[in-house]
């Protein structure tokens, strides 16, 4: 006759191994589809960081790749440096220039510092203001003030 305390130390293990069982399958399944999700993520990411690659590779956005062209049919161009001069040599701070240009005074300090290139609709202002002498600018800048 089999001890009765082995068969209830064996029934126990059982259900034991049974309801372990239970709450594990659930964990078990969500880490699959964890497992899934991330390779599937980081297959999107690897696709994405070349494209990346390749539209670098490529240049200029197509917005940009259209040359500005000014009044008298010239392509515009666009300097950082002579940017940073002009403003200079006609006294203005940045928030004038800003001002002069339609920008705010952070886009001509990262246009300045080469962060950032000015759109192709800003170029003919830029060139306008290439144009102007310090009391045009101051008159202009004036005019631009009294909301004019």
């Amino acid at each position: 006759m089999p001890n009765i305390a082995s068969i209830l130390k064996a029934e126990i293990s059982r259900l034991a191994r049974r309801e372990v069982r239970a709450a594990t399958d659930s964990l078990r399944k969500a880490a699959s589809g964890y497992r899934t999700e991330i390779s599937a993520l980081k297959r999107r990411t690897q696709s994405l960081e070349q494209e990346l690659r390749e539209l670098r590779r490529r240049g200029p956005k197509v917005a940009d790749a259209a040359p500005a062209l000014d009044s008298s049919g010239e392509k515009l161009r666009f300097s950082a440096k002579g940017l940073a001069a002009q403003r200079r040599r006609l006294g203005l701070s940045a928030s004038d220039a800003g001002l002069l240009l339609g920008v705010s005074e952070q886009s001509i300090y990262n246009w300045e510092g080469g962060k950032s290139r000015p759109m192709a609709r800003h170029l003919p202002a830029i060139s306008a203001l290439r144009k102007l002498g310090k009391r045009g600018a101051a008159a202009a800048l004036a005019s631009r003030r009294e909301g004019g």
